[in-house]
């Protein structure tokens, strides 16, 4: 990992392992619900001057990811702008207090599941070519997760008995009156409020009083650190999910959204996630054996391969 200052920012260029394209973020997020904290800005090829006229970019300007997000631990707000610059390596400049400057870079390297050692993945596709199928939309795409664990259970506790698009606009509501507008990359993004900034939340967000509570003992467990998500991570994946579901409204789905989709685990396989477990039963025309089975098969990426699944549609014609 290189850095060099950048009038505000710190560029850091970090070298991946495995396969990673960021234009084809940029390309998934264009297709998938905007979600407070992450912003995808696609590459130009040419651009309009005054007198109506066309002109090229010299190659165009590359794809970027806009992130925005409290930084764990100390829980200050950040900005960071993800980048190519070469294949295999990622540009991160960071809009963060100096003390932060590391933080940011590992807290955005894993919401886009760059801290991941993705060089098995593809003997992982090479033996199930039903999952290969659905990665060939994006072959540089990896799991885009939430900000943070703590992040991940607030939105677990709101989308509980909700529709995930409902859940995912009561979410937004909070973060624009208790987060922050941060811009990065010529991009506003707002991004959900730390855990003191949360606050106790009144009946004006359209939550009931217990969720309202729940969100509450969430913003405490994160200032205390029992959401943090590298602690989260070096644990065994069930003492994770054990821990994680004595807080308040967090069930076995709640938990293995924290633990997979917050902090990151990229080897968790979502079992409580009823929707997943029958879309693939029908695509891999299994029973729940069967279902064991192929999650077996995709150690130790389970993880990546339910967001796949999850989130990446494609012509099934």
């Amino acid at each position: 990992m290189t850095a060099l200052v950048e009038s505000d920012l710190v560029a850091v260029e970090i070298e991946v392992r495995g396969d990673v394209d960021v234009a084809d973020y940029t390309a998934h997020l264009a297709r998938t619900p905007q979600r407070c904290g992450i912003a995808g800005i696609a590459g130009i090829d040419s651009i309009t001057d005054a007198d109506g006229s066309a002109r090229d970019t010299d190659g165009g300007t590359a794809s970027s990811v806009a992130l925005a997000f409290p930084v764990e631990r100390s829980w200050s707000y950040a900005a960071a702008l993800v980048s190519q610059s070469a294949p295999g390596v990622v540009r991160i400049e960071a809009d963060a207090v100096a003390e932060d400057v590391h933080a940011t870079v590992a807290q955005a390297c894993r919401i886009l599941s760059l801290d991941v050692d993705g060089t098995g993945f593809p003997s992982v596709l090479a033996r199930d070519p039903v999952l290969a199928r659905r990665v060939r939309a994006g072959p540089g795409l990896r799991p885009v997760l939430f900000g943070s664990a703590y992040e991940a259970a607030c939105w677990a506790v709101v989308c509980h008995r909700l529709r995930v698009s409902q859940a995912d606009a009561l979410v937004r509501h909070i973060a624009e009156r208790r987060g922050r507008r941060l811009r990065i990359g010529g991009r506003e993004v707002v991004c959900f409020p730390a855990p003191g900034d949360l606050g106790d939340l009144d009946s004006s967000y359209r939550l009931s009083a217990v969720k309202r509570k729940r969100l509450a003992a969430v913003a405490e467990a994160g200032v205390e650190g029992v959401l943090d998500a590298a602690r989260l991570r070096r644990l065994p994946i069930g003492t994770a999910l054990e821990e994680v579901r004595r807080l308040p409204g967090i069930g076995p789905f709640s938990a293995e959204l924290v633990v997979g989709r917050g902090a990151g685990h990229p080897d968790l396989f979502p079992r409580a996630e009823s929707h997943l477990t029958t879309a693939l039963r029908r695509h891999y025309d299994t029973d729940e054996p069967g279902l064991a089975a192929v999650a077996d098969r995709w150690r130790p990426y389970r993880g990546w391969g339910a967001f796949f699944f999850r989130e990446v549609t494609i012509d099934e014609q």
